[in-house]
């Protein structure tokens, strides 16, 4: 069995969505390698359960990282790529996509824009 990647765990971060099932973050790395980063199409609409989970995870980050460039870790991949290019962008040249090390930072101008509500210091989900 190979071994797995070092990856950060963000200790307080919200799992996921309350009574949703939607996850934010992976409990252990990925032993066949890590999921690359990329940009996927959102098909979420406003007031949609999607777009408030979309939402929920933006408020998470915000909450958690502020402005401030942060690992990718054990942030769910999938999650991440629904907002990545966008919301979320690479906090580093050259960005390695596959990597639990790349650095990332929350695009506040996008996503203030997208996702007023993820902003505020209380979040109705």
């Amino acid at each position: 069995m190979p071994k797995r990647p070092d990856m950060t765990k963000h200790r307080g971060f919200p799992s996921g969505m309350p009574g949703h099932g939607h996850h934010f973050t992976i409990r252990r790395a990925n032993e066949k390698g890590v999921t690359p980063l990329k940009a996927l199409q959102r098909l979420a609409r406003p007031n949609s359960i999607e777009h408030r989970v979309d939402a929920a995870f933006l408020h998470a980050l915000w909450h958690h990282f502020g402005a401030e460039p942060f690992e990718r870790g054990n942030l769910d991949a999938g999650r991440l790529n629904l907002l990545f290019g966008r919301e979320v962008v690479p906090a580093e040249e050259p960005f390695d996509p596959t990597s639990y090390e790349a650095l990332l930072r929350i695009d506040e101008r996008v996503g203030r824009k997208s996702f007023p509500e993820a902003f505020e210091d209380v979040m109705e989900v």
